[in-house]
C-alpha cells in the first residue's frame, strides 16, 4: 500500500468504453490538509458554467445515499450538458465513479478513510446514451485511473511516448 505522503498530488488520465458511451477522467489523489487538496478544493469552489463537485454517494433513495470513502468529488470537464447527458454524468457517471473508486479500495490501491481524498474530472462522449455502458465504462476509466495514479506508468510505455514522440496520434486529432 502506498502511503498518504506518497500519494498526494499523484494524478492520471485514462478512457473508458467506446463510442458512443465512451468517457475520459483525470483523477487527482490527494491527502486531507495538504497543498493539493486545498488547491483542488478552491478551484472546485469558484462559480463555473460545469455541473457542481459532486461529492460521490450511492444508495437505494435519497434517504440511503451514503458518501463513498475514501471521500471522492466529481465534476464535469465542460461546460454542462442539459438534458440526457447532464442525468448521464450525475447518475451512471456518478455510480461509475463510486465503483471504480471502491474497486481501487478492494485491490489494496487505496484506504477506505477520512484521510485520501480523490478527485475526478468526466468526459462524457456527447452522443452517449446507454446508461449501463457508461456506468461500465467510466467504471473501467476511474480504475485504471487511479491504479496508474499509484503506481505510475510503466518505464516502457514513457520511453516509447519519448522515442514516438514525432508519430504521435490522439483520437480527436485529424491533421497531419
Amino acid at each position: 500500500m502506498t502511503t498518504f505522503g506518497d500519494l498526494d498530488g499523484r494524478l492520471a488520465q485514462s478512457w473508458g468504453g467506446r463510442k458512443p458511451n465512451a468517457c475520459r477522467v483525470i483523477v487527482v489523489l490527494a491527502r486531507r490538509g495538504g497543498a493539493t487538496a486545498a488547491g483542488l478544493f478552491t478551484t472546485l469552489a469558484i462559480p463555473t458554467g460545469r455541473i457542481a463537485p459532486v461529492l460521490v454517494s450511492v444508495g437505494e433513495d435519497h434517504d440511503s445515499c451514503a458518501a463513498v470513502q475514501p471521500p471522492t468529488l466529481f465534476v464535469g470537464h465542460e461546460l454542462a450538458a442539459a438534458g440526457r447527458t447532464a442525468a448521464l454524468v450525475v447518475g451512471a457517471g456518478q455510480l461509475g465513479v463510486a465503483q471504480g473508486v471502491l474497486d481501487s479500495v478492494a485491490d489494496g490501491l487505496l484506504e477506505a478513510d477520512q484521510e485520501t481524498l480523490v478527485f475526478v474530472s468526466l468526459w462524457l462522449d456527447h452522443d452517449a446514451e446507454d446508461e449501463t455502458a457508461v456506468r461500465c465504462c467510466v467504471r473501467e476509466a476511474v480504475g485504471a485511473a487511479i491504479g496508474e495514479a499509484v503506481t505510475g506508468q510503466t518505464k516502457e510505455r514513457v520511453r516509447s511516448m519519448v522515442e514516438d514522440r514525432d508519430r504521435l496520434a490522439h483520437p480527436y486529432y485529424g491533421g497531419d
